[in-house]
């Protein structure tokens, strides 16, 4: 089976979507993966990489083919804009002529924001004859709305216009929360929609030897590690609250690991409010993330207080699972109802403050046997719901599925 995975991002930058490539190859798939210029979290191009101009490289057991794509910058709307627009259009103009003489069983799209990466796929499916998944990953354009970039109401008709034209025009719909059904079978009518959740690299499923890195704060008598996009969308501002409501329990300490575009704004309250209960020492391979995980007393994931949000299962909620460690959730909806059905952590509602320092207070609190018992509760979760192999066992059958439909008509 020869399947082309499309998506905006992919290794050198932190997705989830590298390690599924990787299990692909290594189930004897042919797969190519068509994306732009590395450039995500930064803004940057990642060295080696520049802007313009079209890349074919190997790497994890798959051959990669690179568009031209106009980096994201500082994260500025019109900036963020012009990166989407770029991936779209590269694709379109550059993708034929890249994949000219290459054949495929299927396509699929890791449709994370912004879902109008699907267009080029959707074109390739056409000239090539060959069914197309789209894995939505975001809900748009809710989340564009939410996320405050864009809030021209005729801007975002027309955005839920193309979503609906893509989601029609896709042979399947994987979604990553049961609570995506509704809305994406609304906007499809007619069209298979399939939950199909995230799962982990598998660097957080195997034993590993690499040595612990030396992490800012994660040597307090009791780390609350954050770790991911620091972004609008994570609502970081009720870490700094929640801090500040804490700053009298010298043993809670808050760890902020990653980038994004409210990382500066971060540094500046922790500096501001005298915050020695904060580090935020930034991005750290994900190589040494499990064993950073390990060291934690609690691992915090965070969303704002949206609807859109409140349907949305964060990526990170699988992996720290996956570490065994305790997990603070200041979410609404899906994401929390899911830490408390696996009785792995505690959930506050989103956005928060004074509910999220009373639950790092009661984890605090709480005997360490009674941690390690919710820790230990959240693995055994992941592995009855978000196995990696038994994930990528039933990805290849939705390929299967969908490519024989194909050659039957």
């Amino acid at each position: 089976m020869r399947i082309l995975v499309s998506s905006q991002y992919f290794w050198p930058e932190d997705f989830r979507i590298n390690d599924l490539v990787q299990a692909l190859a290594d189930r004897g798939i042919q797969v190519d993966v068509l994306t732009g210029k590395p450039n995500y979290p930064e803004g940057r191009y990642y060295p080696g990489y520049r802007g313009w101009g079209c890349q074919r490289e190997p790497r994890s057991g798959a051959t990669v083919f690179r568009v031209p794509l106009a980096a994201r910058g500082s994260g500025r709307a019109i900036r963020l804009v012009i990166n989407y627009l770029s991936f779209i259009v590269s694709g379109l103009l550059f993708a034929p002529w890249l994949l000219r003489q290459r054949r495929y069983d299927v396509i699929f799209v890791c449709a994370v924001s912004p879902l109008l990466q699907a267009i080029p796929a959707l074109f390739m499916g056409w000239l090539k004859q060959c069914p197309v998944i789209v894995w939505v990953q975001d809900l748009w354009p809710e989340s564009l709305a939410a996320t405050g970039y864009v809030k021209n109401r005729f801007i975002l008709a027309g955005v839920r216009h193309i979503v609906g034209f893509i989601y029609r025009h896709s042979d399947l719909l994987l979604v990553q929360s049961r609570a995506y059904q509704p809305s994406v079978s609304a906007s499809a009518p007619g069209k298979p929609v399939v939950y199909y959740p995230n799962s982990v690299e598998a660097v957080f499923c195997e034993p590993s030897d690499i040595q612990e890195p030396r992490v800012p704060g994660l040597d307090a008598s009791f780390p609350v590690v954050f770790a991911g996009n620091v972004g609008t969308v994570q609502a970081v501002e009720v870490i700094i609250e929640a801090a500040t409501l804490l700053k009298e329990y010298s043993g809670i300490h808050f760890v902020v690991l990653g980038e994004g575009v409210r990382r500066q704004w971060l540094c500046h309250e922790v500096q501001a409010r005298g915050l020695g209960n904060v580090s935020v020492p930034g991005r750290y391979p994900v190589e040494v993330m499990p064993c950073i995980f390990r060291k934690a007393s609690a691992l915090l994931v965070s969303l704002t207080d949206d609807p859109v949000f409140a349907a949305t299962v964060p990526s990170k909620l699988q992996t720290y699972m996956a570490a065994g460690r305790p997990v603070l959730a200041s979410l609404n909806g899906e994401g929390a109802r899911m830490v408390v059905e696996a009785e792995a952590g505690l959930a506050a509602p989103a956005g928060d403050a004074r509910a999220l320092a009373d639950a790092v207070l009661e984890l605090f609190r709480m005997p360490a046997a009674e941690r390690d018992r919710l820790g230990e509760n959240g693995r055994r979760y992941f592995q009855q719901h978000f196995d990696r192999n038994l994930l990528v066992d039933q990805l290849l059958g939705h390929f299967r599925s969908v490519a024989s439909q194909n050659v039957s008509t």
